[in-house]
């Protein structure tokens, strides 16, 4: 047995399974078996993720929506061949047998990882490729977590007697020993003659001397160089000898000759660094704890003479501009800078198992007096690096990562790493038992101060009132819990409007279009909502949507929450109105199809076009007769009647009573119909006579495509699934008697016209961030509250308010949106004060009078591009001078304030002004916030 549509794409000797859902099996089983015996140096293949999905709607593979529904696969035809050239360059590096992977590739965005079996099997039955392996690495052997190394480290390495380059790629959880017998096996000489230098940027670091240290504990980085030279004393002819039947595949590498840089990744410039050599300072006060913390920048001076402070900018070590940027606007907050430049060591605390015995503080401490040390030399920050990946593995390796993210987690680590408590208390929660809001929200911040007394949480934590509502008992919950950051929804203003066709299912009127204004990135349930609207629904009709495609429908768009971002500008969109709980009822869907007067039999009927639309109707699950599905064509036909062919033949199903009336159908609790009014009269032979004689047309059943037809029978038509298609053929006769020209040529969804190159989006601010926020809205379906008055879960409604503000006030705009299906940037102008931002109008605590929430904006994390591609950089403001900087990885430039405000800000830094002598005096506030922007 073999499947029809297969032919052509796979040669005759190809393994092919019988069905697709053969396929699925097998690939599931050896998937299965590779996960359950999964061990150290195994192989994971790349597979492009867009042909991944492909396969998957082919196989029949589905996933869970809403409630438990399943999500039916959308691909039907047989993929091609495997394609995985956009997940590699375009050229290889010098003749290299391994494609060279992209360097901003994201796992589930832009490729899955398939076990090794697995791959082999699809290569068999699907060929393509370039074929890419990465090995599986053990991170803790214990519970059997692992990593699979898909950029592993790519090297320079440099033969200090001839300075000729060889490039060649090693894990980064390999060991120095490892390294070194990859080295001697291509220069062909004893380990005991050679020594390998760090030798970042041109410029020796350290000797790589601790065999048993990884790669990425000795801090090498992607692309960086090392240094091969001959120990003293020892001949370097074992130079002179070269592999070139090398099974290692390191490949020699010309110097770089150009300065570029790509999205979030390294910049190369000439491959040389403009800083100076290998010089190292430690303050003795710091010398227990300053291992591994040089960057190969003398940490008090940096060679200059111009006494600047401050500007020194950070070198990208592969995509890691994300961090730069996080990095750069925290060592401008004054706080940490005063505390960071001071003897901070009497805090660090070595016992903390949250923690990282204090090495994350003092690394990122020393970082921070690098950048400060006056000059302007770009910094490597390699050791800080290193300590983050171990505190948060998920950031080690040099994909491109979530600059919030990342702040959160180093704050939360340096808070860790200098908690004033050494051994935490246990405190049980206690209820407000109807005390005062102040009296409860003081009890609850010292008790957690009580565990967590840090510089962070002195100067970076709030703390904000949570209020829980049942709407059953109207039990009331209060909580007062800490925050580092706020992070604002943005209340997004930009539309798009979508055309869709609403057909009746009752055959009331003619299908009519309706253009309807919907948010961007709304979903579904809107586009329904918007749509009953402007129909004007009645409270018995639902409204079924669906993508029509080539006549027919492609797929139906059930479930509420799908974004519409999955609707494209030239897709038709079609919705049938039908009762409420139509899923009981059996859907009744006609597709129409040009009869041909001279080819009748069925094998021609696959070369026949159709024509018009879909039409969808529902009919009682009882009513599958052939009169049945008759009647119920017939009356959804009735509104196409020409008036010229208004005649008692044309009409009379419906007229005599044999047309199914949706409005008569009452579903009982237990799903099933009763007909009140609807009268279907029960199949005779004599009837199905009668009925052949008076309709005028065909019908016979068919598939999704309308490629099969076979013969409708008598008594019933029921048949698995909860849907019958039947084919309507259409001849010179039924177009003289009905006008499908109604039910052709729909609009698409958005046709581009002459007014709609300009389009208008509204402004921002950042209080109307705050105040959605802030605003009271029930909890999801999937965060039920367990109410404990009704001692069930409920839907409450919860509302958030800020009481305690901290000294530093971090603002995170949600500028990305993830989804199952889809992930999105919002690119809205957000208008945010520069001086003065005034949260009175937020804030409850009023019994501290003496701090005023009265803020000024000295940092933004500004986020470019898009989600695969983007790039980070900061401004900073130095307040000692009142400039201020852009920091975009090694290059600082002066900025001025005006230019600050821009649609890329992702991430806001206030810092509290004391007195504020500006509120008091009644001066002008920096607010500014415009109405609308022309874009």
């Amino acid at each position: 047995m073999t499947i029809p549509s297969a032919e052509g794409f796979l040669q005759a000797s190809s393994c092919l399974p019988c069905t697709a859902a053969e396929e699925r099996e097998v690939v599931d089983a050896l998937t299965r078996e590779a996960e359950k015996n999964v061990k150290h140096g195994d192989l994971r293949y790349l597979v492009s993720q867009s042909w991944w999905m492909e396969w998957q709607g082919y196989v029949g593979i589905f996933s869970h929506g809403e409630n438990g529904t399943e999500q039916f696969p959308q691909a039907m035809n047989r993929p091609g061949e495997i394609d995985n050239s956009k997940l590699v360059s375009a050229e290889r590096i010098n003749g290299s047998e391994e494609p060279e992977l992209q360097r901003t590739l994201r796992e589930g965005e832009h490729y899955t990882l398939v076990p090794q079996e697995v791959w082999q099997r699809l290569y068999e039955w699907y060929k393509g490729g370039p074929e890419i392996p990465r090995k599986v690495i053990f991170d803790n052997p214990i519970d059997k977590t692992y990593i699979v190394d898909v950029y592993p480290l790519c090297l320079k390495l440099i033969d200090g007697r001839d300075s000729c380059q060889k490039v060649f790629r090693i894990s980064r959880k390999a060991k120095v020993h490892e390294l070194y017998s990859m080295v001697c096996s291509l220069m062909s000489v004893e380990q005991s003659e050679i020594v390998i230098w760090d030798y970042y940027q041109r410029s020796k670091g350290k000797k790589l001397l601790n065999q048993n240290e990884t790669l990425e504990e000795a801090q090498l980085t992607m692309d960086q160089e090392i240094l091969l030279e001959m120990k003293l004393g020892e001949s370097s002819s074992g130079f002179s000898t070269r592999s070139t039947n090398d099974e290692l595949a390191l490949i020699p590498l010309e110097p770089s000759t150009s300065s570029f840089s790509i999205a979030g990744g390294p910049t190369f410039s000439k491959g040389f660094s403009s800083g100076i050599g290998s010089s190292f300072s430690q303050d003795n006060s710091f010398s227990p704890l300053l291992r591994d913390s040089e960057d190969g920048y003398n940490s008090l001076s940096n060679g200059t003479k111009d006494g600047t402070h401050g500007l020194s900018g950070l070198h990208n070590l592969g995509n890691t501009c994300f961090m730069n940027s996080a990095i750069q606007s925290l060592v401008h907050t004054p706080p940490l800078v005063q505390y960071f430049l001071e003897d901070y060591t009497c805090e660090i605390n070595t016992e903390n198992p949250l923690g990282l015995q204090g090495e994350l503080a003092i690394a990122f401490g020393e970082l921070l007096r690098k950048l400060w040390s006056s000059g302007r030399t770009s910094v490597a920050p390699r050791a800080f690096k290193s300590k983050l990946s171990r505190f948060a593995p998920q950031f080690s390796g040099y994909n491109q990562h979530d600059s919030q993210e990342l702040l959160a987690f180093l704050l939360d680590g340096l808070h860790e790493d200098l908690n004033r408590v050494k051994k935490k208390p246990y405190i049980e929660a206690k209820d407000a038992d109807g005390r005062p809001d102040d009296e409860f929200a003081e009890e609850c911040w010292n008790y957690h101060k009580a565990r967590n007394d840090s510089i962070i949480v002195d100067r970076f934590q709030g703390q904000y009132k949570s209020t829980l509502v049942c709407p059953v008992c109207n039990k009331i919950s209060v909580t007062f819990d800490p925050f580092m950051y706020l992070s604002l929804p943005l209340p997004s203003t930009v539309t798009r409007m979508i055309t869709v066709t609403v057909f009746s299912g009752t055959g009331d009127v003619l299908p009519m279009p309706y253009t309807v204004t919907v948010q961007k990135n709304g979903n579904c349930r809107d586009l329904t909502k918007a749509l009953a609207d402007v129909c004007c629904l009645k409270d018995s009709e639902t409204l079924l949507l669906a993508e029509v495609y080539e006549r027919r429908i492609y797929r139906y768009l059930t479930n509420p929450i799908e974004g519409l971002h999955s609707i494209k500008d030239e897709d038709i969109l079609v919705a049938y109105r039908l009762p409420v709980g139509y899923e009981k009822l059996l859907r009744l869907e006609i597709l129409h199809r040009r009869a041909d007067r001279f080819l009748v039999e069925p094998q021609f009927n696959i070369n026949r076009k159709l024509i018009g639309c879909p039409i969808v109707t529902c009919i009682p699950n009882g009513s599958t007769g052939k009169s049945d599905i008759y009647a119920a064509v017939s009356a959804v036909l009735v509104p196409f009647v020409r008036a010229k062919a208004h005649s008692p033949d044309v009409s009379a199903v419906k007229l005599n009573g044999n047309g199914p009336s949706l409005d008569g159908i009452v579903l009982t609790d237990n799903g099933t119909t009763s007909e009140e009014g609807l009268s279907i009269s029960r199949s005779s032979e004599d009837d199905n006579a009668a009925v052949d004689e008076l309709l005028p047309f065909q019908l016979s059943l068919t598939d999704e495509k309308g490629s099969i037809r076979n013969a409708i029978d008598t008594d019933s038509n029921r048949g698995l699934g909860l849907v019958i298609r039947v084919l309507m053929d259409w001849s010179e006769k039924e177009h003289g008697m009905y006008n499908i020209d109604y039910m052709d040529g729909l609009p698409e969804v958005f046709k581009p016209g002459f007014m709609s190159k300009k389009t208008r989006q509204e402004a921002v601010n950042l209080f109307s961030c705050l105040d959605a926020f802030l605003k009271e809205e029930p909890l999801g379906p999937d965060d039920m509250w367990y109410c404990p008055g009704c001692k069930e879960h409920r839907q409450a409604s919860k509302k958030l308010d800020l009481w305690r503000l901290p000294e530093i006030l971090v603002v995170h705009l949600k500028r990305f949106s993830y989804s199952r299906y889809m992930k999105n940037k919002l690119d809205t102008f957000v208008n945010f004060p520069i001086h003065d931002l005034n949260m009175s109008k937020y804030v409850k605590l009023t019994s501290r009078g003496d701090q005023h929430p009265m803020y000024e904006l000295y940092a933004v994390i500004n986020h470019y591009g898009g989600l695969g591609g983007g790039h980070y950089s900061a401004y900073a403001k130095l307040v000692e001078e009142n400039n201020w900087y852009h920091f975009d990885d090694s290059h600082v430039s002066s900025v001025n304030e005006d230019e600050i405000r821009t649609s890329a800000a992702y991430v806001l830094f206030y810092r509290r002004v004391g007195g504020s002598s500006t509120v008091a005096n009644g001066g002008a506030v920096d607010i500014e916030m415009v109405d609308s922007i022309e874009m």
